[in-house]
């Protein structure tokens, strides 16, 4: 099992997963709402549109913007149960357990995290 530094430092070499940053609209937006609430976001969004065993719209369901979250979910694979799956190990077709869905808002987090420090 890889730790969140090294699955970050992994996607960092993926010219694709690289390419995803949060632009300022996207910041003034993390900053505003806090990173409870984004937390908060994130868990909804996973729980809502990636969890389900075969989700609708499954490789199609997460936008390239609108949320900051969106953009992390892109640029740390886990966007959809194709990614995920490739990245990751996670079979498709089962559920998500709790702590997979924990990782994932975990990763997420720690993406927006790093990408609030970097444009400070």
């Amino acid at each position: 099992m890889q730790t969140i530094e090294e699955a970050l430092n992994k996607l960092s070499r993926s010219r694709f997963r690289s390419s995803f940053h949060l632009t300022a609209k996207d910041r003034q937006y993390v900053r505003k709402k806090g990173m409870d609430t984004i937390r908060r976001h994130a868990g909804d969004f996973v729980a809502g549109k990636l969890a389900p065993a075969d989700p609708e719209h499954d490789g199609r369901q997460t936008p390239m913007k609108g949320h900051p979250v969106f953009k992390a979910q892109h640029a740390c694979a886990c966007c959809c149960r194709g990614c995920l799956e490739k990245w990751y190990r996670v079979p498709r077709h089962q559920e998500l357990t709790e702590e997979q869905q924990r990782k994932i808002v975990r990763l997420l987090m720690a993406w927006i995290e790093k990408e609030m420090k970097e444009n400070a």
